[in-house]
C-alpha cells in the first residue's frame, strides 16, 4: 500500500493507492496469464493480436470488435480473433508523431443504421506552412470479407495553428441525445491558445452527428467564441466518458512532466491549462502561474510524476461485483490499467494493476460481456480481454 495526496472538489486529500503485483507474466498467445488485484486474480488474454499502433476499439454486434491503427487502417475482428483486411474507405491520415487514425465509437443505434464516428490527424496547410488538425467523420460501416466506409462524411475540422505531429487530443463521447463531444489537443507549440476562445486548440467541442452546432452550446452568438466549444483550458485529453451514475461527462488529460488531470467536465467552465496545472515543462523550466486560480477549475485527481493517460471507462457490470463504479484509465508512460474508487463526484483511492504486463495501454473499455478490454500500443499491438481468473 502506498499513499498519495490528490485534490478532491478544492481539497488536497490523503488517497490510497494499492499496488497490484502480479503471478505470472503474460503470453501473447495461449492460456491466460493471472494477476494479484483487490478482485482477485485475474485472467488476461490475447483477444487479437498483430495490430500496428492499435489506438480505439468499438463493439460490434456478435462478439466483433472494430479497431483501428494509428498508421491508418481499421479493422473489423471476428469473435475468434481474426483480423479483417483493412477497411476500405478510410481517409487519407496524416500518420506523423502522435497523428494518425484514432478513435472510433459507434453510433448508439448502430444495429439499425450501421453508422460509426472517428477521428484522426489531417494534413493541411495554412499560410504557407504544412500541418495537421484533428478531423471527426462520420460514415456507415458495411461488413463483408472486405468490409468498407460508405458515405463517409467529414464532419468537423479543427481551426487554429497547426500541429506538427503533436497533442491532437481525439476521443470521443456520445451523449443520450446523440451529440457527439470530442477532445482537441493544444497542438504542443501552442499551449496558450487553449485559452484563446476564438480558436479549437485546447478544447473540448460539442457537435451534432452531421456537425452543426447544438442550439444549447454555452458559447452560441458570442463574436469571440467558436460556437462548438464546450469547454477549454485542455492540453492533450485522450480520455472521454459519459459517467452512468451522474450523466457527468467526464475527461482525462496529459500534463507535461507531472499534473495529469481527471476533469469533470461543464458546459463552458476554463481549465486552467497553462495557466494553472501541477507539472513543470520538460526542460524543467515552470509552466503556471500557480496551482490554483479564481475562476478555473481544479482536477479531482492528478498525478505528478505522470502516467500518460489514455482511454477510459466507468465500470458497470456485474463481472467484478467489487469494483462497480470505479473508474479505469490506461497509463502509457506508466505501464499499467489504472482503477479509480469514486464515491460520487470524489476520488476515493487508486489500484494499479497489470505492471507485470510491461505494455503501454493505449486504450480501456467496459465489453458487452462485462469484462475489461485493453489496447497495448506497439508495432505488434494487442487486443487483451480481462476477467476473473475463475471465469
Amino acid at each position: 500500500m502506498k499513499t498519495l495526496l490528490v485534490w478532491v472538489s478544492g481539497t488536497l486529500t490523503v488517497a490510497t493507492v494499492i499496488i497490484a503485483s502480479f503471478l505470472i507474466a503474460t503470453k501473447s498467445s495461449g492460456e491466460p496469464a493471472s494477476f494479484k488485484s483487490s478482485a482477485g486474480p485475474l485472467a488476461v488474454k490475447t483477444f487479437a493480436q498483430n495490430l500496428d499502433s492499435p489506438w480505439a476499439l468499438a463493439f460490434l454486434p456478435e462478439g466483433r470488435v472494430l479497431v483501428t491503427e494509428k498508421p491508418g487502417r481499421m479493422r473489423v475482428v471476428s469473435a475468434q480473433g481474426a483480423l479483417s483486411p483493412p477497411v476500405r474507405g478510410v481517409p487519407e491520415v496524416w500518420a506523423t508523431g502522435q497523428g494518425g487514425l484514432l478513435d472510433v465509437v459507434t453510433d448508439t443505434n448502430f444495429a439499425a443504421n450501421r453508422t460509426i464516428y472517428f477521428c484522426y490527424a489531417e494534413r493541411t496547410s495554412q499560410g504557407g506552412r504544412s500541418g495537421g488538425r484533428t478531423a471527426v467523420a462520420r460514415a456507415a460501416l458495411v461488413e463483408s470479407d472486405a468490409p468498407r466506409l460508405d458515405d463517409v462524411n467529414v464532419i468537423f475540422r479543427q481551426d487554429g495553428p497547426l500541429s506538427s505531429g503533436n497533442h491532437y487530443g481525439c476521443r470521443i463521447a456520445q451523449g443520450a441525445d446523440g451529440h457527439l463531444f470530442v477532445t482537441l489537443g493544444d497542438h504542443f507549440s501552442f499551449r496558450d491558445q487553449a485559452q484563446n476562445l476564438g480558436n479549437h486548440l485546447g478544447k473540448i467541442i460539442r457537435i451534432a452527428p452531421d456537425g452543426s452546432v447544438p442550439a444549447g452550446n454555452p458559447f452560441v452568438g458570442r463574436a469571440d467564441a467558436r460556437p462548438e466549444i464546450w469547454s477549454y483550458g485542455h492540453r492533450n485529453p485522450q480520455s472521454l466518458a459519459l459517467n452512468p451514475a451522474s450523466g457527468g461527462l467526464w475527461e482525462i488529460e496529459h500534463g507535461p512532466r507531472g499534473g495529469d488531470e481527471v476533469n469533470i467536465i461543464r458546459p463552458g467552465n476554463n481549465y486552467g491549462w497553462p495557466v494553472i496545472g501541477y507539472g513543470i515543462d520538460y526542460s524543467g523550466a515552470t509552466i503556471h502561474e500557480a496551482a490554483a486560480k479564481s475562476g478555473m477549475e481544479q482536477p479531482v485527481k492528478y498525478w505528478v510524476p505522470s502516467i500518460a493517460p489514455s482511454g477510459m471507462a466507468f465500470y458497470t457490470a456485474k463481472l467484478f461485483p467489487t469494483w462497480a463504479g470505479s473508474l479505469f484509465t490506461g497509463a502509457l508512460a506508466g505501464k499499467m490499467l489504472v482503477r479509480l474508487s469514486l464515491a460520487g463526484d470524489k476520488v476515493t483511492g487508486e489500484e494499479r494493476l497489470l505492471e507485470a504486463l510491461n505494455e503501454r495501454i493505449r486504450d480501456v473499455r467496459q465489453g458487452p460481456d462485462g469484462a475489461l478490454w485493453l489496447l497495448t500500443d506497439n508495432a505488434a499491438g494487442r487486443i487483451l480481454r480481462v476477467t476473473p481468473a475463475a471465469d
